[in-house]
């Protein structure tokens, strides 16, 4: 059918005597139309994925205070552009090269050694669309390290996340390593990204110990709430939308027509069940509709959706997110209240505790092979061993990293800095200027004369 309608394309832009080219000319010819539409359709999601890093930041603002928004927009400004450059250096050989008994590539550095149409479309394009994921799973951690960390801290645990962590978990799944034989599944990186990025978050964050005030003496729990939440409201809305690159995008063709009209709307379903089950989970524990967590409710649908959005059903995309938002509540309160782990944003329990679930769902909504349609244990045994190899080598990595640097450079700012805020202290400069300007003492009587008159 494919064929077809480009034939009637190179029909109505050659006409008739178009027909009349040799067989080897209109193949040749549907081969170039195939690459231009997958290649244009691959940038589009891959631009839409890169604008992800805007959401990020705004989330992460909205969540904290106004005196550490500089130091969030410098996060994740740099995380963008030192994982670019790490995974062009290292990161997409490690990922994509040859592999090493499917455990890591080692070749493919610098981009050198891969044919054009290794990717199925040009080199620099498939790179542009692996990067841009790349970076996405080190800007996670920045949210659950937030008001804290030293800036050069987290720019070496930015640097390690995208030129190590991530490439060795992308290579087992999508670079033909051994998870990949094993018959694990994972779309777009439910674990291969989120849970990374989550897990990674997790170890490092315990290391870096709870924000001054969240832990009380005697063992109370104190809130700490965000500055703008309106902010962050954007930014989930602007994550949602760019999630249509995000997992449609991972065909990895616009030829998939079918597939990318599937995966969109599992991705919508998802999200939207995640958001109302939070909002409603949270209400009837809490009393009143939470705002927070029916935010980050749309990001656990999102999250969990992301490894199964091509193979599971409508129905099945909805149950996985009803899950997603009800688990999400359930781990930011075990994280904050029996863990005690403090995560300012919920990038924990929303990217690597529902990356986990939405990796494990895989196996029980499945059209083929989910335990849900009698597919056995096959399935669903490869999505656990999945999950737990990428927990083990994101802890291992993470926890390794972040002692390391608190024995060296130190991995946490002093308390007068925390107290302070980030951003005069380590940036010499406020979001929020007027805060801080020193405004001469008004004369109330010339004011009230004024008004007066």
């Amino acid at each position: 059918m494919k064929k077809l309608l480009l034939l009637l394309v190179l029909f109505i832009f050659t006409g008739i005597n178009g027909f009349a080219l040799e067989a080897v000319e209109i193949e040749e010819s549907f081969s170039a139309i195939t690459l231009a539409i997958d290649t244009i359709w691959i940038m589009i999601a891959g631009f839409m994925v890169f604008f992800m890093h805007a959401g990020f930041s705004l989330v992460e603002i909205g969540f904290t205070r106004s005196k550490n928004t500089i130091n969030i927009l410098m996060k994740n400004m740099i995380t963008v552009a030192i994982g670019v450059i790490c995974f062009f250096v290292i990161g997409f050989g490690i990922a994509y090269g040859e592999s090493l008994k499917g455990f890591l590539g080692t070749s493919g550095f610098l981009l050198s050694g891969f044919a054009d149409f290794d990717f199925g479309i040009y080199l620099p394009g498939a790179f542009f669309f692996q990067a841009v994921f790349a970076a996405t799973a080190a800007t996670i951690i920045s949210g659950a390290v937030a008001e804290r960390i030293k800036f050069q801290a987290y720019l070496i645990i930015a640097i390690i996340t995208t030129a190590l962590t991530y490439p060795v978990v992308t290579h087992w799944v999508w670079g033909g390593g051994w998870l990949s034989e094993l018959g694990f599944h994972d779309l777009a990186g439910s674990t291969v990204v989120h849970s990374v990025g989550g897990w990674s978050a997790l170890i490092i964050a315990y290391v870096l110990g709870a924000r001054i005030g969240k832990y009380g003496p005697k063992g109370e729990i104190n809130v700490i709430p965000g500055h703008n939440i309106p902010l962050g409201a954007l930014g989930v809305l602007i994550l949602w939308f760019g999630w249509f690159g995000f997992n449609p995008g991972s065909t990895l063709s616009g030829m998939a027509s079918s597939a990318i009209t599937v995966i969109a709307t599992n991705t919508l379903l998802s999200a939207a069940a995640g958001t109302i089950s939070s909002m409603v989970y949270s209400w009837l524990k809490f009393g009143k509709p939470d705002i927070t967590f029916t935010l980050n409710g749309a990001l656990a649908g999102l999250v969990a959706i992301t490894a199964g959005a091509d193979v599971m059903s409508p129905i099945g995309s909805i149950i996985t997110g009803l899950f997603a938002g009800v688990i999400l509540v359930m781990a930011v309160q075990l994280f904050d209240r029996i863990i005690r782990i403090d995560d300012p944003v919920g990038a924990i329990s929303v990217h690597g505790v529902c990356g986990a679930f939405g990796t494990f769902a895989v196996g029980i909504f499945a059209l083929d092979g989910g335990l849900a349609y009698g597919g056995g244990m096959d399935l669903l045994f490869a999505q656990a061993i999945g999950i737990g190899a990428t927990f083990l080598w994101c802890v291992t990595i993470g926890f390794i990293l972040a002692t390391v640097i608190k024995a060296t450079i130190g991995i946490r700012v002093p308390e007068h800095e925390e107290l302070n805020g980030l951003d005069m202290e380590e940036h010499a400069m406020s979001a929020y200027s007027e805060f801080y300007i020193d405004l001469p003492p008004i004369d109330v009587t010339v004011k009230s004369k004024v008004i007066s008159e």
